[in-house]
């Protein structure tokens, strides 16, 4: 482990912490990383790792606490997790010494802090909390762990990196199938025992569900969206400002929305849906995963995807997919001057009207003159 500069001499004005930061960026092989964060992990008692909450996520920016956080563990370069015990957390907590109680928000000292507590804690009713720190050295880096998958997450969903902005590689791998409660996530082996044992101790427990990932508001709020079914939105999720996600929207991981958006549809993993487009109600977008696919599916701005249809081809601008109308790679489509193509054929073409024949069955593709006027602005200042 390095031998602090803050141990040798104390840190106690902002030239002090200038200058400690200063020489731990000058240490051969240090380099900055792409994204970190200090936060909380709970553990089972069989070690498995159930989650991890940051309360405050870092993207290319506050270099001076990643180093102050790398100084701590040893970190010089590269993407890697660490446990903090309490000794860390006091040295990391006293580098920061010149800017406690200076009236300024900090949130990767408040982090720090925060860890500090909960770590100290007893065993809480479903395992132990661990102070863990995570580097990114490249966002094209595979996740390391857990701890990491779950930093790669919160970065997604407090929009620090857009859909397919990080590598998740191996993420389900990494993640264990954990038991979501009221009372915070459990281990599922054991679990109904654990919960007989609480019941007995006055305890009320509903489990929300049985699932790799959580939901984002347990985690994350966005700011400027609206939810009106939490269990239906991952942590993962990107939703940007403007978003509404109706009771029966969905919005899964490492997917979302670019701007103000309207969803009562599926977003599927890896979808993107471009601004002041309209997913509506029943309809659904193929994802990245369903089929084991690459194929990347996007939805450009100003379309709408009417009620009960879908696509499993990317959409340009100002298209329109009629209600109950599903167009796949491999649907046949008729075109106004009488040729038949494939739906991958048109895949990303703009000002597109796609709708089924209600005479005939067969599905047309034709410019888009229709009379959508949009999004009722109305509904999205959130």
């Amino acid at each position: 482990m390095w031998l602090s500069l803050a141990t040798l001499n104390g840190v106690t004005t902002v030239n002090d912490f200038s200058a400690h930061v200063a020489a731990v960026e000058a240490r051969a092989g240090y380099q900055k990383p792409a994204a970190f964060a200090l936060g909380v992990a709970t553990i089972a008692p069989s070690g498995k790792v159930l989650d991890t909450a940051y309360s405050s996520v870092n993207r290319d920016e506050n270099f001076g606490a990643a180093a102050i956080f790398a100084d701590a563990v040893g970190h010089l370069a590269g993407t890697a997790t660490y446990r903090l015990d309490d000794a860390q957390l006091q040295q990391i907590l006293a580098a920061f010494a010149a800017f406690h109680g200076d009236g300024k928000v900090h949130p990767n000292i408040d982090a720090a802090r925060t860890a500090q507590t909960i770590a100290n804690l007893p065993a809480g009713l479903n395992g132990t909390r661990v102070a863990v720190v995570a580097f990114i050295g490249d966002l094209a880096d595979k996740p390391a762990d857990a701890h990491d998958v779950y930093l790669r997450l919160h970065l997604l969903s407090h929009r620090k990196v857009m859909p397919h902005g990080a590598s998740l590689d191996g993420a389900f791998g990494l993640l264990n199938n954990v038991v979501w409660t009221n009372l915070g996530p459990f281990d599922p082996d054991g679990f109904d025992a654990r919960r007989t044992e609480l019941r007995a101790l006055g305890h009320e427990v509903r489990v929300h569900s049985i699932d790799k990932f959580p939901r984002m508001t347990d985690y994350v709020i966005p700011s400027g969206v609206r939810i009106a079914d939490a269990d239906r939105v991952r942590l993962g999720a990107h939703l940007a400002e403007g978003t509404t996600v109706m009771h029966e929207g969905f919005c899964n991981f490492n997917a979302g929305t670019l701007g103000t958006s309207m969803v009562e549809g599926r977003i599927s993993a890896g979808v993107v849906v471009g601004k002041d487009s309209d997913i509506g109600g029943g309809a659904s977008i193929m994802g990245t995963l369903s089929g084991g696919g690459k194929e990347v599916i996007s939805i450009g701005e100003r379309c709408l995807i009417g009620a009960n249809g879908g696509i499993g081809i990317s959409l340009g601008d100002d298209c329109i997919v009629e209600a109950g109308c599903y167009v796949t790679g491999g649907t046949k489509i008729l075109l106004p001057d009488g040729q038949v193509v494939r739906g991958r054929d048109l895949n990303g073409a703009f000002n597109l009207l796609f709708r089924r024949n209600s005479q005939t069955g067969a599905i047309e593709a034709v410019a888009n003159k229709a009379a959508w006027t949009g999004l009722n602005s109305v509904l999205h200042k959130n």
